[in-house]
């Protein structure tokens, strides 16, 4: 080993000894004759002192650059008393360094790593964006915190068993990523969305307990907590029911919490999608704040106010929440909450305010009588300075609006902290969600969860109303992870598949492999996993996966340092009997050019041949730009070269023959200049 110690973790007790440390130059400092260096690695600082009547070839530590790689062996000693730095773990020592080797020089780093830069830029260079202590952080504790979780699980007699990469594409799910085979031309592996169905076979080979930290891939719309590829905790157990799953998860994250956080939880709560949706409107409520949403369809049945008392009459519902103390709202305050609901589709928000001394202050007040507020305060429990929303409209609309007004008023309250963790099972969800793009039902989880017992009869009858054996864990909000109780029970399976609409000959085709091995004994059996990225992100109060994940993909899917995806050589695709369906560009997105409108806009008529070479020309040009906006420009000073005789003086000519005119004008016609006609 080139080195004896991490620069971060050397500590009083290696004073006196000699040490050999490898690292990065943060920083470098020269007092004439004695250099000082600050060596940082994935541990930390270290302070080394370079002085030249100590250290031979003492010219290269005069020459060498920030962020060059280099192995210094030393003594370590304690620092003088007024250069103990209290910000470093190292501050009370240091190393006198007696040798010093280069190993490898830095250029000048595109960004300084000690600011702050646009995360495109970030991402572009991310193995410099690595060497930034809190990013490193971020990657320690996620491998504290996978660790932990696979600490547990072993503990627990779970075996770690890896599931095959390239698979079958498996409908009711995301859209998968496809991999074309070279020695089966025309046919297709998909990159899992999860160990799902391997891990399931499992159970059935006779592995009762299982896990994997494993890969995943969704080809979906992207955002903060979502990437194309992620990596989740996945587990499976045999011969147990809904009550033992969800013991063991509340004990494992109970385990990481104490070990990573020191944070002792409490004991999860529990309620099921129904209670979830009509009371907070959402199915991964956050429980850090109170803020329920109070039904009252029956007051607004009775009521005087018109409006509400249709709503109800044709079926929608009337909801409400209470903002204790919310009275003092401005009104940009109720403006911006009105302009969310509207958002969410909803027509707008009526609100109520009760000032301090009681008084009602309301548009409603002319549509209510005093029996109608008095029910309303009663029902949401409202007391003097308070404030009482309300929502009208179908349940959809209602839960949704409702449930994003929540959120937002517990942000103006400053009521979600990131410190604070409440964790709950959220279970009994609906088998089944029915699709308006396929216009027919479809498994809300996957085709072989378990429903309700007592469901079952309606598979076939009454799709809405069937409850699976299914649930989530929640986070501060934030879905952690998912999971079910499995059917077993091959009649059951085969109502399901009858439910889903699907024939025996497509049963056969998309999960004949699956159905064929259950005929051969399978255990009862559920499973859980949960997403590590997505855990790690809210432990650390990180606002994108893109900060706990080394080398993440941006918002369209892509990774701007490697350039992927992109296109490759015909030569590739003639292996794997693909071609092209177009012809190669190197623009990298189609480009939906309007021809006709930029013409319009430039008062210019075009002939029909001539509208592919201008569109043709102009993606050029927006390529161009692109490219441009690549270039790292960091550091580099714009100069502006001084300018003289910068006037032309006007010679008149010789006069222009008519041909010599027009050689240049696109669009002409008769030996004249047209021009579109702009004035009517």
């Amino acid at each position: 080993m080139l080195r004896t110690h991490y620069c971060g973790n050397i500590v009083e007790n290696d004073i006196g000894n000699v040490v050999e440390v490898c690292g990065w130059v943060q920083t470098k400092r020269d007092m004439g004759g004695v250099i000082f260096i600050d060596l940082h690695d994935r541990e930390g600082t270290l302070q080394v002192v370079c002085d030249m009547q100590n250290l031979e070839h003492f010219n290269i530590v005069e020459s060498v650059k920030n962020q060059s790689v280099v192995q210094i062996e030393g003594k370590v000693r304690l620092r003088d008393a007024e250069t103990v730095n209290s910000k470093i773990k190292t501050g009370t020592i240091e190393l006198f360094a007696s040798k010093f080797t280069l190993l490898s020089e830095a250029k000048t780093l595109p960004f300084s790593l000690d600011e702050d830069v646009r995360e495109d830029l970030r991402l572009k260079y991310r193995f410099l964006d690595i060497r930034r202590e809190g990013m490193i952080n971020n990657l320690k504790f996620r491998h504290k915190i996978q660790k932990l979780a696979q600490d547990y699980l072993d503990n627990e007699g779970f075996m770690n068993i890896e599931t095959p990469m390239l698979t079958k594409s498996t409908p009711e799910g995301a859209r998968d990523y496809l991999v074309p085979s070279r020695v089966h031309a025309g046919e297709f592996y998909a990159l899992p969305q999860s160990p799902q169905i391997f891990k399931q076979l499992l159970m059935v080979g006779g592995v009762d307990k299982y896990y994997q930290v494993a890969r995943c891939f969704r080809d979906e719309d992207l955002r903060a907590d979502r990437q194309p590829e992620f990596t989740q905790v996945d587990m499976e157990m045999s011969f147990v029911e809904q009550e033992d799953i969800l013991i063991h998860l509340e004990r494992m994250f109970k385990y990481i919490f104490r070990q990573a956080m020191n944070i002792e939880l409490d004991t999860f709560e529990r309620i099921t999608w129904q209670e979830a949706m009509d009371k907070y409107g959402s199915d991964k409520p956050d429980l850090r704040f109170e803020l329920p949403i109070v039904d009252i369809t029956e007051i607004a049945r009775v009521c005087e106010f018109s409006v509400f008392r249709n709503i109800v009459d044709n079926g929608g519902i009337v909801r409400a929440i209470c903002v204790k103390d919310g009275a003092s709202f401005s009104r940009s305050t109720i403006d911006e909450l009105t302009k969310t609901a509207v958002t969410c589709g909803a027509k707008g928000m009526a609100w109520i305010a009760i000032r301090p001394d009681g008084e009602i202050y309301s548009i409603l007040t002319k549509y209510f009588s005093d029996k109608d507020i008095a029910n309303i305060i009663a029902t949401t429990g409202a007391n003097n300075g308070d404030f009482i929303l309300f929502c009208a409209d179908t349940l959809n609309t209602v839960r949704k609006t409702l449930g994003t007004l929540r959120l937002e008023i517990a942000d103006i309250l400053q009521l979600r902290k990131k410190d604070e963790y409440k964790i709950l099972f959220v279970t009994d969800f609906p088998q089944f969600e029915y699709s308006e793009e396929d216009n027919r039902f479809i498994s809300t989880h996957h085709p072989f969860t378990m429903p309700h017992k007592e469901d079952i009869e309606k598979l076939l009858t009454d799709k809405g109303n069937v409850r699976a054996l299914a649930y989530d864990v929640v986070l501060n909000g934030v879905e952690l992870g998912s999971g079910s109780v499995r059917i077993h029970d091959s009649q059951v399976q085969e109502l399901m598949f009858k439910a889903l609409g699907l024939s025996d000959a497509e049963v056969q085709d998309k999960f004949g492999f699956m159905v064929n091995a259950f005929k051969y004994g399978t255990p009862p059996h559920a499973g859980f996993a949960f997403g590590l990225d997505r855990l790690v992100m809210l432990l650390l109060g990180a606002n994108s996966l893109r900060d706990v994940i080394a080398f993440p993909k941006t918002k369209d899917a892509s990774c701007i340092m490697t350039n992927a995806p992109s296109f490759v050589d015909d030569s590739q695709l003639e292996i794997l009997n693909l071609g092209r369906t177009k012809e190669y560009t190197s623009i990298s997105k189609t480009l939906d050019i309007d021809v006709d409108k930029v013409a319009s806009l430039a008062m210019l008529s075009m002939k029909e041949d001539e509208k592919d070479k201008i569109k043709q020309e102009l993606s050029a040009i927006i390529e161009f730009a692109n490219e441009l906006s690549k270039v790292d420009t960091t550091g580099i000073d714009a100069t502006v070269q001084e300018q003289t005789n910068i006037f032309r003086q006007d010679v008149v000519s010789n006069q222009n023959r008519q041909a010599e005119m027009l050689e240049n004008a696109k669009t002409t016609e008769d030996g004249f200049i047209l021009v579109k006609k702009v004035i009517e």
